[in-house]
């Protein structure tokens, strides 16, 4: 076999605990061999989560940008007009880091709700992988990850959850969950 080396797009999708942690994990990766990562969390924003503390000490070798306002409604209700406008804004400022070459790494942390809360079309995201620069690397996460995206990555993982703390009353731990 033939050593190919070119730019993956992963996906971390399932209803299970791990697809930010897991990205995380191959950012820490990817900055230990001199690479450059931008993560950009599309929903998150109103909590501090200790990655955010952590991702500090790499200084410009890894950024990490909280892009929405935290927890959004969805269901039988539309998304609130504002969510979506700051999705729209995380899309632009993610493809415009994608195409410019600067990043070995781009995480869109996320994205794949946004897309599954109808915030997003999944088109203009495949489109966007499809015209990547060959050696940038992206990691698109979040439960529910549409086939089309799945489809276009090259290697997908779905978390799946055998049992959690939570179920028996155990609350989100610092330093585990945020």
């Amino acid at each position: 076999m033939a050593d190919v080396r070119r730019g993956l797009i992963i996906v971390n999708t399932g209803p299970g605990k791990g697809k930010t942690t897991a990205a995380m994990g191959t950012a820490l990766r990817a900055v230990g061999q001199g690479m450059k990562v931008l993560m950009l969390q599309f929903l998150k924003g109103s909590w501090h989560y200790g990655e955010l503390d952590a991702v500090k000490a790499f200084g410009d070798k890894f950024v990490m940008r909280q892009m929405g306002r935290g927890f959004v409604k969805v269901g039988a209700e539309k998304p609130d007009p504002e969510d979506v406008r700051m999705v729209e804004n995380a899309w632009a400022e993610a493809e415009k880091a994608i195409q410019s070459g600067e990043w070995d790494l781009v995480v869109l942390d996320e994205i794949n709700y946004a897309i599954s809360y109808g915030m997003l079309n999944a088109a203009k995201v495949v489109d966007a992988l499809k015209q990547k620069p060959d050696m940038v690397h992206v990691i698109l996460t979040g439960r529910n990850a549409h086939p089309t995206i799945i489809e276009v990555a090259d290697t997908v993982t779905e978390m799946r959850q055998i049992k959690h703390a939570y179920e028996k009353g155990v609350m989100a731990q610092r330093g585990i969950e945020y």
